[in-house]
């Protein structure tokens, strides 16, 4: 009963704060017309975006995840710290990856900010399809909202990060 809630004349909106097509799955019906944000949908169309979701459909036949792009786009970013510090060792790899800028990933420039480890990129807004295609058209890219929009100075949370200790 919440969708046709209203409170002080306004309507009632069920928003998820990280979505994936995987929940939406679980969700069913349910999900149909709630509003979310995503890291990645599979139907953006920069050429990164399209690349991977080719080469993943034709391994497994459908589209990937939110949390299969996440890890092969983690995988990635391993790899290149590891070679990038030529060793394994965490303090190393780490120093590799504070303030790492990338892109060519999904969407947008992608930056792993030195100050506090956080992930900054564009943020996409999603919405329940009302009327998927198929069991995996679940969620609409409504709109993407720039990066500058959702940064936050690292101050805000204070504390330290800690030495750089195995």
């Amino acid at each position: 009963g919440l969708r046709d809630k209203q409170v002080n004349g306004k309507n009632f909106e069920i928003v998820v704060p990280l979505f994936s097509r995987l929940m939406a799955q679980g969700a069913g019906e349910n999900i149909k017309g709630i509003l979310g944000t995503t890291n990645w949908n599979w139907s953006l169309q920069d050429e990164g975006s399209k690349a991977f979701v080719k080469s993943f459909g034709q391994e497994y036949g459908f589209p990937p995840s939110m949390a299969a792009h996440t890890c092969y786009v983690q995988a990635l970013l391993y790899a290149n710290a590891v070679e990038a510090a030529g060793t394994f060792y965490p303090p190393e790899v780490i120093k590799q990856l504070e303030g790492f800028k990338f892109d060519g990933m999904g969407n947008g420039p992608t930056e792993y900010r030195a100050e506090d480890h956080q992930c900054f990129k564009d943020v996409l807004v999603v919405r329940g399809n009302q009327n998927p295609t198929s069991q995996f058209d679940l969620l609409q890219v409504q709109q993407i909202v720039p990066r500058s929009q959702v940064e936050y100075d690292a101050k805000i949370f204070g504390g330290e990060l800690g030495p750089y200790e195995v």
